[in-house]
């Protein structure tokens, strides 16, 4: 009983590497409500979808951004919509969904604000476009920062090549930028994304563009295990969301030093969602109980909580 609580968050260090088993696809049961953006992006740093359809995780399922950009198909009463994982919402529990209002009325009535929801995570969803490239603001030959966006699966690890050179890896920050605080040379870059399924996809032809997302001919929507390769990439500059720019400096420092209270944008509740428990931002997902909220009328949640599987998972 106790192992199947814990899933996939259980880790297991060997070698010096974290090992875990790819990430549960099982319907879980929670609650949903529904917010618009004050802004122009949320914490993982994305543009809005076209079709507006997302979604933000409280901090146990936000995972400190490693469940950005994966998607989750949810039904409700009115029946099923799927959304990708855009933002983190500070006061949800585990099982709380915060979608996008036009998210929410495909599945519920807006009148209600707070609905019982099944949700589960989706594996080698289809995506929008092929996999796409934002090197941040600030960033530089001596300190590399970039968003991957259009990768389907969770990612597992981000690995980066300049002019050659061999790979050199990336980590992960909470706004969802794979960062190298040495900086990987001044391109172009070839990088290695490689997803919690052991599915890795190379992108070449990446430019030292600061603020312009860079469009690449590499899909990763489905198959397994696999590896493709782009030797282009096409280049649109974005207006720099409030997320993505950088903090007023270029040095490493400044940057690195973002998380997502820095980075978080503003949301306007359109419903009256029920005050979060004292201890759902600290408490370990592992010991969340199974809750209800009677007058939402909101199925009990499911204490496996985790989206996200461990890095390095490929080296398993």
């Amino acid at each position: 009983m106790i192992a199947g609580i814990i899933g996939v968050a259980l880790v297991l260090q060997t070698g010096g590497s974290a090992c875990a088993a790819p990430p549960s696809t099982t319907t879980k049961s929670g609650k949903a409500t529904f917010y618009e953006l004050a802004g122009t992006s949320g914490n993982c740093s994305f543009e809005v979808p076209a079709d507006d359809l997302y979604v933000a995780l409280g901090p146990a399922q936000y995972a400190e951004g490693a469940s950005c950009g994966a998607y989750l198909d949810v039904t409700g009463p009115k029946g099923k919509v799927r959304v990708k994982v855009f933002d983190s919402c500070p006061e949800c529990a585990p099982g709380h969904l915060d979608l996008s209002r036009t998210a929410f009325k495909k599945i519920g009535a807006e009148i209600d604000g707070i609905i019982g929801i099944k949700y589960k995570l989706v594996k080698n969803p289809s995506v929008p476009g092929p996999i796409s490239v934002r090197i941040k603001e600030g960033a530089s030959q001596y300190w590399f920062a970039a968003r991957i966006d259009n990768h389907a699966n969770l990612l597992s690890s981000v690995k980066v090549a300049s002019s050659g050179g061999g790979f050199t890896s990336a980590h992960r920050t909470d706004f969802n930028y794979w960062l190298i605080d040495g900086g990987a040379g001044p391109g172009p870059f070839k990088i290695k994304i490689t997803d919690v399924y052991g599915r890795t996809s190379t992108v070449t032809g990446i430019k030292m563009t600061p603020g312009t997302v860079q469009k690449t001919g590499v899909r990763a929507s489905s198959g397994s295990s696999s590896s493709t390769e782009s030797s282009t990439a096409s280049s649109t500059k974005k207006k720099a969301s409030p997320s993505a720019s950088a903090s007023g400096a270029a040095s490493p420092a400044a940057s690195a030093s973002e998380s997502a209270s820095g980075s978080a944008s503003a949301k306007v509740k359109t419903s009256v969602s029920p005050k979060p428990s004292p201890s759902a931002s600290s408490a370990s997902p592992l010991l969340e109980s199974a809750t209800t909220d009677p007058a939402a009328g909101a199925a009990p949640t499911d204490p496996e909580v985790a989206l996200a599987a461990a890095e390095d998972t490929a080296a398993c």
